[in-house]
């Protein structure tokens, strides 16, 4: 006999919009479209559309699980067609436009999207692809206000619409990884993944949201479910201010005129912003919090945007987690620290949520210990991490639920957690390890160089050396002896590069991260001068 129970109240993605239009239905979201133009919403106007999206889409016969694809920029319209799918129980999936032909038509086909809503911008691909992709059967543009365009779809239906229901673990999105190497694989979010990660991603811990919160993310809708803010913004109650370019004049304006306290993304970003602000005078006033994630941060642009009087929050994950692994948090003695304690803590990968948990084996498959030195294979599992790719015959992860992350890590006594290393871009010289982050990030704190990345070259003695490949910030004449004497300031002795290279530009994967497998093919039978 049950002598109490809690309610069955199931884990639906719906849910976090009905509770933010309910709760929260007047709080805005701006948007900035790519004709420079700008558009007003709120929380109850996206519950309102959403449902008409969903009105639509059950005419057009797609059914619960069907795919929904979106190729657009950052903008509400295109929020409003990810609660619209996954209100009817599709499955939204969004492309990223920035990928090449192949992979665009792979990744339609691969998911069978039935719908492609889409910004005109990028029409040309669209044009150029639409023969092969075999599987659309509507093309909707977002911003086109004729009798086709989305705003006639919305004038058209009138909401009227019950979300459909059901299990939590019904999937509600899917997201393709950029892989450099191989198709992209698919990672499909269930509705229980979405909602407890969201949960997990309004704490002060992670993004600290609020009703109060104003937040611009830079991160694009399309990458890795835009680091979850969507929905931890819709159960916040936050505003949002969406911007479908990432030009850093634009993004400056619009975080002044609507006094965003938030913002994430990639650290490009804030190169970009740094640049702004230096030949303007301009600055962000009222950001609180800078979220950066999609690869390591520099120390310098830690040091400089906590100068500005903004808390940094290093962010770790990856497609497959949802994407939140860790977030750097103050500990108890944050206010005790010296400046350097604070900048040396904050450029490690942060800490787990409650949810997430991390362990290091190294290549016997031995447990690491938590002493900030012993590196390895950093493995993670939890509630919102991947178990299998879409369409995968196996699981990828092993029989503990652990799924290996393709990252080299150490773990801090602290649980701090700090990557060292992708697994494939660690430099091996002599038999020991040199960290491309670390040589990396020490470059780009040097006066005048705008990127850097480190690959190993073959060495006769030492099997593999490092040469930097840098990118000089606009008018620098920064020399190699300059850098060399920054690095050797910050990295031992042994892992100063054997040359230094400059270059125009450093190729990007469609994330921003530098594309690594492209410089390490491009490099490969380099002649060291020294040898």
């Amino acid at each position: 006999m049950t002598l109490g129970a809690m309610q069955d109240f199931e884990l639906r993605v719906m849910r976090l919009l009905d509770h933010a239009a309910r709760e929260h239905g007047k709080r805005e979201l701006v948007s900035y479209w790519a004709d420079g133009s700008e558009t007003r919403t709120d929380w109850a106007g996206i519950h309102r559309d959403a449902r008409r999206v969903a009105q639509r889409l059950e005419k057009w016969d797609i059914k619960p699980g069907d795919r929904v694809a979106t190729f657009a920029m950052n903008h509400h319209h295109h929020l409003t067609a990810w609660y619209g799918a996954i209100g009817m129980g599709g499955v939204i999936h969004t492309i990223n436009p920035r990928l090449f032909d192949e992979q665009l038509v792979y990744i339609a086909n691969h998911a069978e999207d039935r719908v492609l809503f889409y910004d005109r911008q990028f029409q040309p691909i669209v044009d150029r692809l639409k023969p092969q992709w075999t599987s659309i059967e509507q093309y909707v543009a977002f911003d086109d206000h004729g009798p086709e365009g989305f705003q006639a779809l919305l004038d058209a239906e009138d909401g009227d619409y019950v979300w459909h229901e059901g299990p939590e673990r019904d999937p509600c999105m899917i997201c393709y990884t950029s892989g450099t190497t191989g198709n992209p694989k698919g990672v499909q979010y269930e509705h229980r993944s979405t909602v407890i990660h969201a949960m997990a991603e309004v704490a002060p811990a992670v993004f600290n949201l609020s009703s109060r919160s104003v937040v611009l993310p830079v991160v694009p809708l399309f990458h890795a479910a835009a680091w979850g803010l969507p929905f931890a913004c819709a159960l916040a109650g936050a505003k949002l201010v969406y911007s479908a370019t990432n030009e850093a004049s634009v993004i400056c304006r619009l975080m002044n005129q609507e006094k965003v306290t938030h913002s994430a993304g990639v650290p490009t970003v804030w190169l970009a912003m740094f640049q702004h602000m230096d030949v303007t005078g301009e600055k962000p006033e009222y950001l609180q919090q800078v979220t950066i994630g999609g690869s390591a941060c520099p120390r310098a642009m830690i040091e400089r945007i906590m100068g500005m009087g903004v808390v940094v929050k290093h962010l770790w994950g990856m497609t497959e987690t949802s994407p939140i692994g860790t977030a750097g948090t103050p500990p108890p003695h944050w206010d005790e620290m010296s400046k350097d304690e604070q900048l040396d803590l904050v450029s490690k990968q942060g800490q787990v949520p409650f949810g997430v948990e991390l362990r290091v084996l190294d290549d016997e498959d031995r447990l690491q210990p938590r002493d900030g030195v012993s590196s390895g294979r950093l493995q993670v599992r939890g509630p919102w991490v991947v178990k299998r790719y879409f369409k995968a015959e196996a699981d990828a992860v092993d029989k503990d639920q652990w799924f290996d992350t393709g990252d080299v890590a150490v773990l801090h006594p602290d649980g701090t957690m700090q990557i060292t290393d992708r697994a494939k871009d660690v430099i091996k010289s002599g038999g020991e390890w040199i960290s491309s982050v670390d040589l990396e990030n020490a470059a780009v704190g040097c006066a005048g160089v705008g990127e850097a990345a480190a690959i190993g070259v073959y060495h006769p003695k030492w099997d593999e050396r490092p040469i930097l490949l840098v990118v000089r910030k606009p008018g620098s004449n920064v020399t190699p002896d300059e850098i060399t004497a920054h690095l050797a300031k910050h990295v031992a002795k042994w892992w100063l590069p054997d040359e230094i290279v400059f270059i125009d530009e450093l190729p990007h994967t469609a994330t921003g991260k530098i594309l690594k497998t492209d410089l390490r093919a491009r490099y490969k039978d380099y002649k060291l001068a020294a040898v």
